[in-house]
């Protein structure tokens, strides 16, 4: 097949949005969706070498796994060597060993998988996973293994009933994920079987492009408009997708669908053509690959490094670091290893072969040997302290909660009537260990529900939240209605309040709330959403005679939980100096009145008009100057904002009064 410098160019305006959404620019909040232009630009290029050589009767399984092997794993395996002194010295135990078992699944192609039972892409721990990134690797490597046998085996068929065979598979893969973005959204994101249909579009593009007859005067014709419409598409994503954005399904059309027609319609005569194949645009889209190894373990370990996010100012150095970086390795690294009269075949897939062993091996005793403790760890106590309820999985951000008959679960001993009802976001959940065991404690027994980024209040929308995954206007309709039912006399809402009015201490950190679904979001409108929200729900408690508690959100810390302790910590510290420092990177008294200030006034408002009880637990965690993370002994916090167990069991006395009540 013939070279197109505007393929290349395209891989530019694939891998730098990546980047700059890693490195967290708003502008960029949809710079995910370079991944699936890099699919279809994959599939497109190895469908067009299979077509090709099998047209050229040149064709050999064991050649193309070659090639594979050269472009992929050279550049890989340096990276993650590179990776592994920072890992030593930068990460937690605990985190090491996550890093360690990493390393036994990124060169067997088994990463998606393996990230996949972990944690969602999105989630903020995600970002301290230095080969996260490698789940596309995966994806596309789990594809190169099955697609050219399946080329081989109905080649002598000919390429209509391939291209009908390829159709159904598509829409088959399509239509799981859609179904999974919304019902499995990690499944969805991470395997194959959801995300194997990007890359065959840019298959059907190489079946054709390679077809004789098709019309070149009416593809000349239309190719500049069209080809700028693609550019407008991946452009459209990139900057208007966020992480939550239902992906990959339907969405995911846009930016493939525009990486689809700049390869069919840019060329060399187009302008967009032009641009993309300009000496910028190429020189970036050559070293495109090793850019997006690089660029995810320098962010990952900076952040390890700071404390709080790095600055812009940090993470954008890193992202030209990892495109100097990126040259560096396909200069001495790539090219090299690409030219078969330097490094015979033998040797690529021996010391391929090799690599993996070592990198298992080392990642075996990771794991085995609990991320290597001799370096450091916190005390036994302390590490456990970090953990959450147990009951997670089976009482939080279940699938169409709105919906399902499995949506409440048991607080306390289990009688007769329903006493009480628990309802929030995923500060609820945090409480839910105590408020088990102060009703267990008193004999009462109440029911829980709660959903992530749901705020409890009638008739608004968060508008960052998937509604087909949770509906939370409907959620709060059928609490209303279950409190109703079922004469509940005691209502505890508990919700991160000023996560839908202010953001966090940067402002940054929201999730807008809407009188409708397609309401604007911003702060202003937000606000008014939330306080009609309030005003909605505390009517309507109030209507059915029921006694409504809002809990207060407890104190906000400014950095991760585990950070502190672990920059606060030391064996050669003293108790006096680790507590010191325990209490200097502690959220101050004054921060976390100023951000609650706004809730608490409104709160308050409704409160001075016995229309709700307001619930403050601030006597406990903070005194006259600090809120404090935690002791010598135990984590309050499993993050920088929600409980842990052991700082939620802290309140139970507190809540067992108002139980008694």
């Amino acid at each position: 097949m013939d070279y197109r410098r505007e393929i290349d160019g395209l891989r530019a305006l694939a891998v730098i949005p990546v980047i700059l959404f890693h490195a967290g620019f708003q502008a960029f909040s949809g710079g995910f969706v370079g991944v699936d232009v890099f699919f279809v630009i994959s599939g497109y290029l190895i469908t067009s070498i299979l077509i090709t050589e099998k047209q050229a009767g040149t064709f050999a399984l064991i050649n193309f796994y070659e090639r594979r092997a050269r472009r992929i794993l050279p550049a890989l395996f340096v990276v993650m060597v590179v990776c592994l002194p920072f890992a030593w010295y930068l990460m937690p135990p605990s985190n090491r060993k996550d890093f360690s078992e990493s390393l036994v699944v990124v060169p067997t192609f088994v990463s998606n998988i393996y990230f996949w039972r972990q944690s969602g892409y999105f989630d903020t721990a995600s970002e301290l996973k230095p080969l996260l990134h490698t789940w596309s690797l995966a994806v596309e490597e789990q594809y190169y293994l099955l697609f050219p046998i399946f080329f081989l085996l109905t080649w002598k068929f000919g390429k209509r009933w391939i291209v009908a065979l390829l159709a159904v598979i598509a829409i088959i893969s399509f239509a799981a994920a859609q179904w999974g973005s919304s019902n499995k959204p990690g499944f969805a994101f991470f395997m194959l079987p959801t995300r194997g249909w990007e890359l065959l579009v840019g298959g059907f593009i190489a079946f054709h492009l390679s077809r004789k007859d098709r019309d070149k005067f009416k593809i000349e014709r239309i190719s500049e408009s069209v080809s700028f419409i693609g550019v407008f598409l991946i452009t459209y994503a990139i900057c208007v997708f966020d992480k939550h954005t239902t992906f990959p399904g339907l969405y995911t059309l846009i930016p493939t669908m525009g990486a689809a027609l700049i390869i069919v319609f840019a060329t060399e005569q187009t302008l967009v053509g032009k641009v993309l194949g300009s000496k910028l645009f190429v020189g970036v889209g050559l070293i495109s690959y090793s850019a997006y190894l690089w660029h995810y373990p320098l962010f990952a370990f900076a952040r390890y490094e700071s404390i709080s996010e790095p600055s812009k100012i940090v993470l954008s150095a890193l992202a030209v670091a990892a495109l100097f970086f990126a040259y560096l390795s396909w200069k001495f690294v790539e090219t090299p290893f690409r030219n078969r009269q330097r490094i015979e075949r033998n040797k690529v897939f021996f010391y391929g072969a090799l690599c993996s062993v070592c990198f298992g091996a080392v990642g075996l005793a990771g794991h085995f040997y609990n991320g290597l403790e001799s370096r450091y760890d916190l005390p036994l106590s302390l590490s456990s302290s970090f953990r959450t309820t147990l009951k997670e999985a089976e009482c939080f951000d279940k699938v169409a909660v709105h919906t399902s008959g499995d949506w409440l679960c048991d607080i306390g001993k289990k009688g007769n009537s329903v006493s009480f009802i628990v309802f929030g976001d995923s500060h609820a959940l945090s409480l839910l260990d105590a408020f088990d065991k102060a009703a267990r404690s008193v004999n009462v027994y109440g029911v829980f529900t709660a959903a992530s980024s749901c705020a409890p209040f009638s008739k608004i929308y968060p508008l960052s939240v998937s509604q087909e995954v949770i509906d939370c206007n409907l959620l709060n309709k059928r609490v209303l209605d279950y409190v109703k039912d079922n004469k509940i006399a005691m209502v505890f809402l508990v919700a991160r309040w000023p996560y839908y009015t202010d953001g966090g201490y940067d402002g940054k950190d929201f999730v807008f709330l809407g009188l409708s679904k397609d309401a604007e979001q911003n702060k202003a409108s937000s606000r008014k959403a939330f306080e009609v929200g309030l005003q909605n729900t505390v009517d309507a408690y109030e209507k059915m005679g029921v006694k409504l508690y809002i809990v207060a959100q407890v104190p906000q810390q400014r950095y991760d939980a585990r950070k502190i302790y672990y920059k606060s910590y030391a064996p050669y510290r003293s108790k006096d100096e680790f507590n010191a420092n325990l209490r200097s990177l502690s959220v101050s008294v004054q921060e976390h009145h100023q951000l609650q200030s706004h809730v608490t006034s409104l709160f308050k408002l409704y409160e001075s008009e016995k229309k709700l009880n307001l619930i403050s637990f601030d006597d406990i965690y903070c005194d006259s100057d600090k809120c404090s993370v935690g002791d010598l002994d135990k984590s309050y916090y499993s993050d920088d904002d929600h409980l842990s167990s052991a700082g939620a069991l802290l309140v139970v006395d507190e809540i067992m009064n108002l139980l008694k009540k």
